[in-house]
């Protein structure tokens, strides 16, 4: 299992939202980039990065700062977070990002998808939110009425290989993961399904290790870090017990 440290940028700042509320802001760090090659330097094999204003259409752009981690790191980036365009798609995967999250254009924009799969292939990952079964879109500001576990069913098919699979009411809540939805997913779908929201304790990641024979191959940990709820360190030793 990989474990992604999360490192979510809002106003150039690195910080975490309770369920995607903005009005939930917790800043962490000032520079992004100085915590990007933290996490570098404590063990990462990749980083999760995401720009929240671009998901959220703010207008703000984080889309300097991304770059720059992309080409101060040495491992792996996964960027997510207003990506509707294809130049934008290919700007970000040209500058450094190993891999690109589509979450509001995978719904909204079926033929987006389909050519950016066609090209990119593997790079492009799916996000997918969900709140209380549906997808969640705008930042989780706009809940559609699309179930999450048909709608993954309709990604594999459409060639779709990968996705970030995120329960909105368990992120940044530290109360543990939603497993048994996230198992679902993995197993109905057959996507590869890196899960994100919830994790508060090595138990916790020790419990979501038990998914992988069903496809779960990493996790996204972001506030039980920040909050020394244990360290990259610890987490690493726990995944590879």
């Amino acid at each position: 299992m990989i474990i992604f440290p999360a490192v979510d940028i809002r106003n150039g700042k690195c910080v975490r939202l309770l369920q995607g509320r903005v009005e939930e802001e917790t800043i962490y760090f000032e520079d992004p980039v100085a915590v990007a090659q933290q996490w570098e330097s404590e063990g990462a094999e990749w980083l999760h990065l995401v720009d929240l204003d671009g998901a959220m259409s703010s207008g703000a752009d984080n889309r300097a700062l991304a770059k720059k981690i992309f080409k101060t790191v040495r491992i792996p980036v996964q960027f997510g977070g207003g990506v509707r365009q294809m130049s934008d798609l290919q700007d970000l995967l040209e500058a450094g990002a190993a891999r690109v999250i589509l979450g509001t254009a995978a719904v909204a924009a079926a033929d987006f998808l389909s050519n950016a799969l066609a090209r990119f292939s593997m790079r492009v990952v799916v996000g997918l939110d969900a709140k209380d079964g549906f997808v969640a879109t705008q930042g989780w500001s706009q809940v559609e009425k699309l179930e999450a576990l048909p709608f993954a069913r309709i990604l594999a098919e459409r060639g779709v290989q990968r996705i970030v699979y995120t329960d909105i009411s368990k992120d940044g809540t530290l109360t543990g993961p939603n497993l048994e939805a996230t198992r679902r997913v993995a197993e109905a779908s057959g996507l590869k399904v890196i899960a994100s929201g919830g994790i508060s304790s090595l138990a916790d990641l020790s419990r979501l290790k038990q998914l992988e024979p069903y496809g779960v191959e990493g996790t996204i940990i972001g506030k039980a870090l920040y909050e020394g709820r244990f360290s990259l360190k610890e987490a690493l030793r726990c995944i590879s017990s």
